[in-house]
C-alpha cells in the first residue's frame, strides 16, 4: 500500500499541483494522533479494522473534528434456489479469491439454498482447487501471495481456530513456508456455526465458507446475523426476486446478480462496525464540505 500512495504522489505532482495539495505521511500511532488533534485537519478518513476505527473515531471526537470509517466487512453471498449457479460460482470465486482474498468487499460468507448447494460446493470446490499460487508477475500464477508474514500467520491461526471448533474443510490449504513470499493456499470452509468463534471474524484472505440453508428467510437472518455491514450480494432466477431480498440486508451497499465491487458513480461504506460516511459518488463530495447556506433572500 505505501509502494502504491507514493506512486500516486508521484502522478498528482506530476501533473504540476502543489506538493502541498496531495503529501503522503507515513505516520507512527502516535504521530496520526498529534496530526489528528492539530487545528488545520479539517476532516479525517480511515480505511482500517474496527479496532483503528475506535481509535481514530476516538480521537477526532475528542477535537470535535468530522470523520469517517471505511472499516472490515464480513459480506454475504446470497445463492437462491432460482440462481444461475454457474454464474454465481464464477462470480463469486472472482469475488472472494481477488487480490487473494484481500480486500474487504468480497464475498467471504456464501449462504446457499439446498436446492444448489451441492452442485454450488462441487463448482466451487473445483475453483479453489484449481488455483496456482506463485508469483504474481508469472503468466501461470492466479493467486499471489499475502500482503506481510503477520497476515500470513493471523489467517492460519483463524482457520486452524475454526476447523478446532467444528468447521469442516472442503478444500484443505494454508500458509505455505517452504516458498518464497508470503502464500496462502485457498481454504474452503462450512459448518461454521453461531458458537465458532471465527463465525462473525473477518477472515482476510482466500478463504470461504459456504452455509447451506432451508429458505430465504433463513438466508436473511444468518446475513444479518454479523457485527458487519459493509456489502454483499444476492444471486436470484430475476433482478426482482434479487432485490426483494437485498431490501431486508443489513449493509450498506448490494449488489444484484453480480459481486460486490467499487464504482466511482456510486456511494461506498458500511454500517454497524463496517464504519460510517461515504466514499465515492456525489455523497462523499459533501462528508467534508462546509455546506452553507446563503440566506439573504429569504
Amino acid at each position: 500500500m505505501a509502494g502504491c500512495a507514493e506512486l500516486f504522489e508521484k502522478l498528482v505532482w506530476s501533473t504540476n499541483v502543489d506538493h502541498g495539495a496531495f503529501q503522503n505521511l507515513f505516520l507512527s500511532n502516535e504521530q496520526t494522533a498529534d496530526a489528528i488533534a492539530d487545528d488545520r485537519v479539517q476532516g479525517v478518513a480511515l480505511t482500517g479494522s474496527p479496532k483503528a476505527g475506535r481509535a481514530v473515531a476516538a480521537e477526532a471526537a475528542a477535537v470535535l473534528t468530522k470523520s469517517t470509517l471505511e472499516l472490515g466487512g464480513n459480506d454475504a453471498f446470497i445463492v437462491l434456489k432460482s440462481a444461475d449457479v454457474d454464474q454465481a460460482v464464477k462470480d463469486g470465486a472472482v469475488s472472494r479469491l481477488r487480490n487473494a482474498g484481500q480486500v474487504c468487499t468480497s464475498a467471504k460468507r456464501f449462504i446457499v439454498h439446498e436446492a444448489v448447494a451441492d452442485e454450488f460446493i462441487a463448482k466451487m470446490t473445483a475453483v479453489f482447487e484449481s488455483q496456482v499460487l506463485g508469483d504474481p508477475m508469472a503468466d501461470a500464477t492466479t493467486l499471489a501471495p499475502l500482503s506481510s508474514k503477520a497476515a500470513q500467520t493471523t489467517l492460519q491461526q483463524q482457520v486452524d481456530t475454526a476447523i478446532a471448533n467444528g468447521a469442516k474443510v472442503l478444500v484443505p490449504g494454508g500458509a505455505v513456508t517452504d516458498q518464497p513470499g508470503n502464500g496462502f493456499k485457498p481454504v474452503l470452509l462450512t459448518n461454521l456455526l453461531p458458537d465458532n468463534p471465527m463465525y462473525d471474524t473477518e477472515l482476510f484472505g482466500p478463504v470461504g465458507q459456504i452455509q447451506v440453508v432451508r429458505s430465504t428467510e433463513e438466508a436473511l437472518s444468518i446475513a444479518n446475523h454479523s457485527q458487519y455491514g459493509l456489502a454483499g450480494a444476492v444471486y436470484a432466477g430475476t433482478t426482482a426476486e434479487a432485490q426483494e431480498v437485498a431490501e431486508k440486508l443489513e449493509t450498506g451497499q448490494i449488489f444484484l446478480n453480480q459481486p460486490s465491487n467499487g464504482y466511482p458513480e456510486l456511494p461506498f461504506g458500511g454500517v454497524k462496525n463496517s464504519g460510517y460516511g461515504r466514499e465515492m459518488s456525489d455523497l462523499a463530495l459533501y462528508e467534508f464540505a462546509n455546506q452553507k447556506n446563503d440566506c439573504s433572500r429569504y
